[in-house]
C-alpha cells in the first residue's frame, strides 16, 4: 500500500504543477495581449504623426513593453499591407515571453515555453487625392486661375484642380494646393500650403520665397475626383427639375335667376319693410335669396344678418357706404364691385364667376373657402383680409398702395400673382399651387412690392421676377418646386427645405437688406432663421438645398448668406448647398458678399468671381466643385473647415485608427 500511496502522490503533485503552469501561461498571455494591444495603439499614432514613417513602429512597440514591466526583447512590431481589407494598412504587435515550466523546475530540469499574443491597429487609409474645398474638374488647360489682388483661403483644406493651376494673384493659403494631372504656375503672390503638388511642373520666380519650401513639394500626379458624381440623393432630386403641382382651379358657379333688387331710397315691395330711412340702412334677415343683379345706390348701407343662402346671377354694383354679406353661403356671377368703401363677408363659403371684379376700400372676409373665377384685383389703397379656408382665384392683382393677407389654407391661382409697388400680397400655412401668367411669371414684384408665404407645399408653374427694393418670404416645406426661373433684384427670405429650380437663379442689386416689419401682417420678418442671424443680407436662408438645372448668378452688390443643412431632414441634403449640370458659366460680380455654408457643386459651369466680390463661410465649411474657377480683381474666396463630409477630392477610406481582428 506504501508504494501505491507514493505513486499516487507523485501524480497529484504532478497535475498540481502542470496546473500552475497552465494558470501562469493564461495570465502571462491576458497581460501579453493588453501590453500588445497598448503597443499596436501607440506605434500606429506615431507612424500617422511622422509622417508615415515605418522607422518609428518598432521602437514604439518595444517602449509600450518595457514601460509595463516586460522586456524591450519582447516586443516587435511591422507595417502589414492589405489587412484588414485590401488596399489599407495596419500595425502589427507581437508580444512574445518565455515561461518556466514548474514541474521541470522542481525535479531539476531547465526546461520552458513561450506565450505569444498580437495585435492589429488599422491605420487611416490615404485618399487617391486631397480633401479639397475648391476643386476644379477640367481636364485640360487651367483649371483654376487668379489674378490681381484676388485671394483663397482655406487653411484647413486644400484648393485642388484635376489639370493646372496658375496663380497669378495676391496669394493661396490652403493645407495642400494641387494640380493632379498638370502643373503650378505662381508669379508674383504667395502660396502657404503643408504641400504643394504637380504632376508636370512648378514654376515660380527665383526672386519670390513666399511658397512651400522644397522639401514640401511633391512632384508626382494626383487622382482627384468628383465626390458627388454618384451621391444618390442629388441624382434622384435631379430627376423633380420641371415637376409641378397644377393649381385647382375655381369654378364658374351655377346660380339661379332671380329677380333685380334696387336698394334705393324709394324701395317698394318687400325691398321696403327692410329700408330704414332715418340711417339710410336695408337689414335683411336670415333667409334663402335669389337674386337677379344687386344695385346699391351712393350713401345707402346694406346689412344682411344671420346665416343666409344667397344667388346673385346678374353682379354686384355697390355705390353705397358698406355692404355686408352674412354666414352661410353667398354665390354671384356677372361681376362685382366692392363699391369705394368695400364689402364684408361672414363666416360664409364665397364664391364668384367670372367678369370684372374689383375690390375698393377696406374688405373682410370671414372664415370660409372663397373661389373667384376672375382676377382678383386690389388697387387705390383698398385692402381684403380673408379669414382661414382654402383660397382660389384665376389671378391676382395687387397695386397702387394695396394689399390683401389670406389666413390659413391653400391658395390656388391659375394665373399667377402680381404685386405693385408699395403693395402686399400674404396668405398663412397651407399648400401653395401658382400657374404662370402671359409673361410666364407665377410672381412678379414691382420695386417695393412685397409677397409673404407661411409655411406649407410650394409649386410654382412660372417665373418668380422680383425688382428692386421688393421683398419676398417664403414658407418651410420638404420641397419647393418652381417650374421657371428664379430672377431676384429685391431681397427674399427662403424657409427650410429644398428648392427645386428648372432655370437660372439669380441675384441682383436691390438695396434692401432684411429685417423688415409688415405692417399688413404685424410681424418683423428677418432677423432670424432658424436660431441663424441674417440682418444685414438681402438674399438669406438656411437649411436649404437648391437643385436647379441653371446656374446661380449674383450681381454686383448683393450681399447673400446661404446655410446647408447639417443632417438630411425635411428635404434638405446634408451640406449640399446648391447643385446644376448645367454648362452655363456661373457669375459672382464685382462687390457681391455672400457667405456659403455647404457644397456648390456646379461640375460642367465656369465659375468667375470678379472685383471686390467675398465668398466666405465665416468660420464654417464652404466647397465649391466647379468645371474651372477664376478670381480676378479682389475677389476673395475661403472656407474655415477640412472638407465638407466626405473626403471631397479623393476616394475615401478608413479615417481613424483602431484595433481590428
Amino acid at each position: 500500500m506504501s508504494v501505491i500511496g507514493a505513486f499516487s502522490l507523485s501524480a497529484v503533485l504532478g497535475i498540481a504543477a502542470f496546473s500552475v503552469d497552465i494558470n501562469n501561461g493564461l495570465n502571462q498571455r491576458v497581460r501579453n495581449q493588453a501590453v500588445a494591444d497598448m503597443a499596436a495603439l501607440g506605434a500606429a499614432l506615431v507612424y500617422q504623426n511622422n509622417g508615415s514613417s515605418s522607422a518609428m513602429l518598432d521602437p514604439t512597440a518595444k517602449d509600450v513593453a518595457a514601460a509595463n514591466g516586460l522586456s524591450r526583447t519582447n516586443a516587435t512590431a511591422v507595417l502589414v499591407d492589405n489587412y484588414p481589407s485590401s488596399g489599407s494598412k495596419a500595425v502589427k504587435v507581437t508580444i512574445t515571453t518565455n515561461m518556466t515550466i514548474a514541474i521541470a523546475s522542481a525535479i531539476g530540469l531547465r526546461s520552458s515555453y513561450t506565450v505569444s499574443a498580437i495585435s492589429y491597429a488599422s491605420l487611416p487609409t490615404a485618399t487617391t487625392g486631397s480633401s479639397a474645398c475648391f476643386l476644379a474638374l477640367a481636364t485640360s488647360g487651367n483649371g483654376i486661375t487668379t489674378s490681381g489682388g484676388a485671394t483663397i483661403s482655406t487653411p484647413g483644406c486644400s484648393v485642388a484642380a484635376v489639370a493646372s493651376i496658375n496663380a497669378g494673384s495676391t496669394g493661396i493659403t490652403a493645407k495642400e494646393l494641387v494640380a493632379g494631372t498638370g502643373g503650378v504656375t505662381n508669379s508674383f503672390g504667395y502660396i502657404t500650403a503643408e504641400a504643394l503638388k504637380y504632376a508636370t511642373s512648378f514654376t515660380n520666380p527665383n526672386w519670390n520665397t513666399a511658397v512651400p519650401a522644397a522639401d514640401k513639394r511633391t512632384h508626382a500626379t494626383t487622382t482627384l475626383v468628383d465626390p458627388l458624381a454618384s451621391d444618390a440623393n442629388i441624382i434622384a432630386a435631379r430627376t423633380l427639375l420641371g415637376s409641378y403641382t397644377a393649381p385647382v382651379a375655381p369654378t364658374q358657379p351655377t346660380v339661379t335667376t332671380g329677380t333685380d333688387w334696387v336698394l334705393n331710397y324709394s324701395p317698394s315691395g318687400t325691398l321696403a319693410t327692410y329700408w330704414n330711412s332715418s340711417t339710410k340702412t336695408y337689414t335683411i334677415p336670415s333667409g334663402t335669396y335669389n337674386i337677379k343683379a344687386l344695385t346699391i345706390s351712393g350713401g345707402i348701407t346694406v346689412n344682411f344678418t344671420g346665416s343666409s343662402t344667397i344667388t346673385i346671377s346678374g353682379g354686384v354694383n355697390n355705390g353705397g357706404n358698406r355692404l355686408t354679406f352674412p354666414d352661410g353661403s353667398v354665390t354671384i356671377t356677372g361681376g362685382f364691385a366692392s363699391g369705394s368703401t368695400g364689402v364684408t363677408f361672414g363666416n360664409a363659403n364665397v364664391s364668384i364667376g367670372s367678369g370684372t371684379v374689383t375690390f375698393n376700400g377696406s374688405n373682410i372676409f370671414g372664415n370660409g373657402n372663397v373661389s373667384i373665377n376672375s382676377t382678383v384685383t386690389v388697387g387705390g389703397g383698398a385692402s381684403i383680409t380673408m379669414g382661414a379656408g382654402n383660397h382660389a382665384f384665376n389671378s391676382i392683382a395687387v397695386s397702387g398702395g394695396g394689399w390683401m393677407k389670406m389666413g390659413d389654407g391653400d391658395l390656388d391661382v391659375v394665373s399667377g400673382i402680381t404685386v405693385g409697388g408699395s403693395s402686399t400680397v400674404a396668405a398663412g400655412i397651407g399648400s401653395y399651387r401658382l400657374g404662370k401668367n402671359a409673361s410666364n411669371d407665377a410672381i412678379n414684384l414691382a420695386g417695393s412690392g412685397v409677397m409673404i408665404m407661411g409655411d406649407g407645399a410650394f409649386s410654382a408653374n412660372g417665373n418668380i421676377t422680383t425688382a428692386g427694393g421688393s421683398r419676398v418670404v417664403f414658407g418651410v416645406t420638404a420641397n419647393h418646386f418652381i417650374n421657371g426661373s428664379m430672377s431676384i433684384a429685391g431681397s427674399v427670405l427662403f424657409g427650410a427645405g429644398r428648392y427645386t429650380i428648372s432655370g437660372n437663379f439669380t441675384n441682383g442689386t436691390g438695396g434692401t437688406t432684411w429685417p423688415f416689419s409688415s405692417t399688413v401682417t404685424g410681424l418683423t420678418y428677418g432677423n432670424t432663421l432658424a436660431g441663424t442671424s441674417v440682418s444685414g443680407y438681402d438674399m438669406a436662408g438656411v437649411n436649404v438645398t437648391f437643385i436647379m438645372g441653371g446656374t446661380l448668378n449674383l450681381a454686383g452688390g448683393a450681399k447673400t448668406k446661404l446655410i446647408a443643412s447639417s443632417t438630411t431632414t425635411g428635404g434638405a441634403f446634408a451640406d449640399i448647398l446648391i447643385d446644376s449640370t448645367t454648362t452655363a458659366a456661373t457669375t459672382w460680380g464685382a462687390g457681391a458678399q455672400n457667405v456659403f455654408v455647404g457644397a456648390v457643386h456646379v461640375p460642367n459651369s465656369d465659375v468667375s468671381m470678379s472685383g471686390g466680390s467675398n465668398t466666405l463661410s465665416t468660420g464654417q465649411c464652404f466647397m465649391l466643385i466647379a468645371k474651372t474657377l477664376n478670381l480676378s480683381g479682389g475677389s476673395s474666396a475661403g472656407s474655415a473647415c477640412a472638407g465638407v463630409g466626405a473626403a471631397y477630392g479623393g476616394a475615401a477610406g478608413a479615417t481613424t485608427i483602431g484595433l481590428v481582428g
